[in-house]
């Protein structure tokens, strides 16, 4: 039995053989009621009144402190730390020695020294890697998902946000919110409790996100509820929780590109064979047998504007000739809107004679954890789409794609192909075939408020 990546991946055969057929479900959220109304009024919500998301359960935490902390996420992230002070958070974004995108989490400057990344694993698990291993002087603790840890999460965090979000947070505080700029954080009182804030929002809505120790999450949580009974807040459930990416335009799944290459060798063997990156599926109608062929850039992800060259950082020579070379656009982040008469047409076919088309399940249609479907024009590859799923506030299958600049206009017509043609014994996929859907290009983020107001 392998003991780690690397022996699972010789095991198998491939990287592309380990995880296509992978008998690991997709990845969800733990410990959250699936609905706590309906998922598609829980999706209006965001847009209309206030949500309150619990996440709590799905993501780790890993807390970074001591003399070196600063210099190891720097050599690590392809931003600058150079304007990184206490109360303050960051996108970290790591690449490997190519140029490839590990992973990305949210990084919070808490204290002097000491910074807390909370995020999926790929990117947690880089930072915990060079913390043990790179000789660095810095104390670290980790907390895992509820999925893998035995017991209560050692933080609560909770995000409130939509249109009506301030007025909930102004009831729970008894006060004025202070104006803060996206990512700057500040400090509450809610229920008796001290609680930190950062402010933030996941549909491209103006809210705040509240963490804490565990032990204050009752009364916190309580009174959060209690203030926005008055306002129209709306609990979100594990089913709608994953497609507000959808419409903020945030690809949160990319491949970790750790799969290949002899520098990566120890980290690989530095995964066990139970880790994230060995278990998780991989799927859809794109199937290449080169692992390479899935890894992304991050200006493929539209991170090109926060890459800073302003510091030394794993990555930074391939992205720098990147750059040189022109090769910062050969694929745009986009929002693809499926065409509603293929897609009721894909859908409604389990009602006829089968085999039909692969499931779309709802609201969020993808069955593994890393997805590949193949965008086509005119029958060539253009592109692949990622991150499938309803909006009700769209009443459309959106999915997030990277297609070539010529394609990725808002308005152009591309084709999605949906299921898989590569047999694979992923107990998720049943006897199928695949299907071609219509769908146009829109912007990613997808509302005019995200791309433009709320990003600035």
């Amino acid at each position: 039995m392998p003991s780690n990546l690397e022996e699972a991946i010789a095991e198998a055969g491939s990287p592309v053989r380990l995880l296509w057929e992978s008998q690991t479900p997709p990845s969800v959220v733990p410990r959250v009621v699936p609905e706590f109304r309906n998922w598609r009024d829980e999706q209006l919500a965001w847009r209309r009144t206030a949500v309150i998301y619990d996440q709590s359960h799905h993501m780790v935490d890993l807390n970074i402190s001591g003399p070196d902390a600063l210099r190891l996420i720097s050599d690590l992230a392809v931003n600058s730390v150079e304007n990184f002070p206490v109360d303050k958070a960051k996108q970290f974004v790591a690449v490997n020695h190519d140029g490839y995108v590990i992973g990305d989490n949210i990084l919070f400057h808490l204290a002097e020294d000491e910074y807390h990344a909370v995020g999926i694993p790929p990117s947690i698990n880089w930072l915990h890697y060079h913390a043990e291993t790179g000789g660095y002087d810095v104390r670290i603790w980790r907390d895992d998902n509820s999925l893998v840890r035995a017991g209560d999460p050692v933080l609560y965090r909770y995000q409130v946000q939509g249109p009506g979000a301030m007025e909930v947070i102004r009831d729970a505080i008894g006060e004025e919110p202070p104006t803060l700029k996206f990512f700057g954080m500040t400090r509450f009182t809610i229920g008796g409790k001290e609680v930190r804030a950062l402010r933030h929002g996941m549909a491209g809505e103006p809210g705040f996100e509240m963490f804490g120790p565990w032990a204050d999450n009752d009364a916190v949580h309580g009174a959060l509820l209690e203030a926005g009974e008055r306002h129209g807040l709306v609990q979100v459930g594990a089913r709608a929780y994953h497609t507000n990416a959808l419409e903020s335009g945030w690809l949160p799944r990319p491949l970790p590109a750790i799969y290949t290459g002899e520098k990566l060798a120890d980290y690989r063997r530095w995964l066990d064979e139970r880790a994230y990156e060995a278990i998780s599926p991989l799927g859809g109608s794109f199937h290449s047998e080169n692992i390479e062929d899935y890894y992304v850039t991050p200006y493929e992800l539209d991170y090109g504007r926060i890459v800073k060259f302003d510091h030394d950082f794993v990555g930074r020579e391939a992205l720098e000739r990147m750059e040189a070379e022109g090769r910062t656009d050969t694929r745009r982040k986009v929002t693809l809107v499926w065409n509603d008469e293929d897609t009721a047409r894909a859908y409604g076919s389990m009602f006829g004679p089968g085999p039909g088309a692969k499931f779309i399940n709802l609201p969020m249609a993808l069955y593994d954890t890393f997805h590949f479907d193949r965008v086509e024009a005119d029958g060539e590859l253009v592109g692949v789409s990622s991150w499938t799923g309803y909006s009700a506030n769209e009443r459309a299958i959106l999915s997030l794609a990277v297609v070539a600049p010529e394609h990725a206009e808002p308005g152009t017509e591309v084709t999605l192909v949906w299921g898989e043609d590569t047999p694979s014994s992923k107990v998720q996929v049943e006897d199928h075939v695949q299907v071609t859907i219509r769908a146009t290009v829109q912007p990613a983020p997808l509302t005019e408020f995200a791309r433009t107001t709320y990003r600035a």
